[in-house]
């Protein structure tokens, strides 16, 4: 059996790890730009919603702008949509199981 050498071993293993660390890197750097990219999605959404309501209080009816192709965001419908009340159903005796 030859003999091991402790040094060759170890850049071996250096290598192998190396290049498992770079693919982490590669994730890292990945999910950074999705986090960053979001960011900016969200300030954007936000300076759009700013200019629609600017664009209201300037007089622009919502008809107006919705015929010009600029109808409200959609985060600011979705957010409605969030307000109604949402109901338990636990919480009733007239939705739950009825006694016999």
């Amino acid at each position: 059996m030859p003999a091991l050498n402790i040094e060759a071993t170890k850049n071996q293993a250096r290598a192998l790890l190396d290049s498992r660390i770079k693919s982490v890197e590669a994730l890292v750097q990945a999910r950074q730009r999705v986090t960053d990219l979001k960011e900016q999605l969200a300030a954007a959404e936000r300076d759009d919603k700013r200019a629609y309501v600017k664009a209201t209080r300037d007089g622009w009816s919502p008809d107006e702008l919705k015929k010009l192709g600029l109808e409200p965001a959609a985060s600011g419908r979705r957010r409605k949509a969030q307000a109604k009340p949402v109901e338990n159903p636990g919480t009733s005796d007239s939705h739950g199981s009825q006694a016999n």
